[in-house]
C-alpha cells in the first residue's frame, strides 16, 4: 500500500500576523506545486494567522493546505475563547490538530475531549476538516516499557464511537513527549515500532483496508537532518513538524525529503 506523505507544520504560539505573512510567503516562494503529485503539505498557524496565511497561498495559487491547532466541539454558544469547526472551515482550514501533548499536559485536555473534537470535525461529511490526532507517551511511560499499551489506549479513546467511514481522511500523529522540543528524537526504529502498532490498532478498530489507507505521522523533533531516515520507514507517512516549521528553508527541506 502506497500512501501519500503528509508534511504538516505546527507553528504553535509563534508569529504575529505580519510575521506569519512573511513566513508563508517565504514557504510559497520555495514551493513547487508539482510536488503535490507526491506529497501533501499543510501549515498550522495560530488562529489569528489562519486567514492571512490562507490569503497568501490563495493569491499565489499554491497547493498548500491550512490547518488549525485546536478546535472546540460545540457549534456555537457561550464558550469564551473557543473556536468552532464552522469558523475554521470559513477561513479555509483543511486540517486541524487535536490532542497535542501540550494541550493535554498544559491545559488538561482528556481523551474524551479529543474524541468529541474528532467527531465534531468529521461530522460534516461533505466538507469535513481532517483531524490530525496526536498520541504519544512521556519519558516515564517509555522507561516503564508500557508505551505501546499507553498509545493503543489513546488511539482507541480518540476514535471511540466511530466507524471505518468516519475514519476516512483522519490522520494520527505519534509524538513521543520526551522528544518534543527537547532536541531528542526517537530513532527511526523506535518511531516505526510505535507507528506500526498504531496501524495495527486502527486495523482492529476499522479493518485492515481502512488502516492501510490512513496516514500515521511522526511528530517528535523531525528536522532536515533526520527526516529522510524517518520518512523511509514503512509505517511513517509524514511528519508533524514543530521548530523546523518556523523557518521556510528547513520546512521545505523536509518537504523535499518526502518526495
Amino acid at each position: 500500500m502506497t500512501r501519500r506523505k503528509l508534511i504538516a507544520g505546527n507553528w504553535k504560539m509563534n508569529n504575529t500576523v505580519a510575521e506569519a505573512v512573511v513566513l508563508t510567503q517565504e514557504i510559497s516562494n520555495r514551493f513547487e506545486n508539482d510536488w503535490t503529485d507526491t506529497v501533501d503539505v499543510a501549515i498550522c498557524p495560530p488562529y489569528v494567522d489562519l486567514k492571512p496565511a490562507h490569503t497568501v497561498l490563495e493569491f499565489d495559487k499554491q497547493k498548500i493546505a491550512i490547518g488549525a491547532q485546536n478546535v472546540y466541539w460545540e457549534a456555537s454558544g457561550a464558550y469564551t475563547g473557543e473556536i468552532s469547526v464552522a469558523m475554521l472551515r470559513d477561513v479555509g482550514c483543511t486540517y486541524c490538530i487535536v490532542g497535542h501533548s501540550e494541550r493535554r499536559t498544559l491545559f488538561g485536555e482528556t481523551n474524551e475531549d479529543v474524541n468529541k473534537k474528532v467527531k465534531a470535525l468529521i461530522e460534516n461529511k461533505v466538507q469535513p476538516i481532517h483531524p490530525i490526532v496526536c498520541v504519544g507517551e512521556s519519558l516515564a511511560v517509555r522507561d516503564e516499557g508500557t508505551y505501546l499499551d499507553f498509545v493503543d489506549k489513546q488511539v482507541r479513546a480518540a476514535f471511540a464511537g466511530l466507524d471505518a467511514t468516519d475514519a476516512a481522511g483522519c490522520v494520527v500523529a505519534y509524538e513521543p513527549i520526551w522528544a518534543i522540543g527537547t532536541g531528542r528524537t526517537a530513532t527511526p526504529e523506535q518511531a516505526e515500532e510505535v507507528c506500526r502498532a498504531i496501524r495495527v490498532t486502527l486495523g482492529e478498530l476499522f479493518g485492515d483496508e481502512r488502516a492501510d489507507d490512513m496516514r500515521v505521522l511522526y511528530g517528535g523533533s523531525m528536522n532536515e537532518g533526520n527526516a529522510e531516515l524517518l520518512l523511509a520507514q514503512e509505517d511513517i507517512d509524514g511528519g508533524l513538524i514543530g521548530g523546523a516549521a518556523l523557518k521556510a528553508e528547513s520546512f521545505i527541506a523536509i518537504v523535499k525529503a518526502a518526495l
